[in-house]
């Protein structure tokens, strides 16, 4: 088993900037592919980032938030982050960490889930 909690979601301005937290505990997580996803009202549930095991050498972003959204990890506390900046209104959403992240064909999809954080931007 997989516990996650997200922390640090908020209410921000347009343009402005949130670093979201993911405290990971239970089996060895720094040897999986963790990631973030959101879901906005009314939508699918959306997969934003994710990073290597390890020292998380490896990224991967989606389009929307590639340039803006930073993943980063850090094994000896067994946290994951996501720092936004340039936030749009369009990001507003619940924020997911997950854990272990694969790929299902073009989809990504994770076998654990925390509660999520809200993140609203202002306009």
């Amino acid at each position: 088993q997989v516990q996650l909690v997200e922390s640090g979601g908020g209410l921000v301005q347009a343009g402005g900037s949130l670093r979201l937290s993911c405290a990971a505990s239970g089996r060895t997580v720094s040897s999986y592919w963790m990631g973030w996803f959101r879901q906005a009202p009314g939508k699918e549930r959306e997969f934003l980032a994710t990073i290597s095991p390890g020292s998380g050498g490896t990224t991967y972003y989606a389009d929307s938030v590639k340039g803006r959204f930073t993943i980063s990890r850090d094994n000896a506390k067994n946290m994951l982050y996501l720092q936004m900046n340039s936030l749009k209104p369009e990001d507003t959403a619940v924020y997911y960490c997950a854990a272990p992240v694969v790929t299902s064909g073009s989809a990504y999809r994770a076998d654990y889930w925390g509660q999520g954080t809200q993140v609203t931007v202002s306009s």
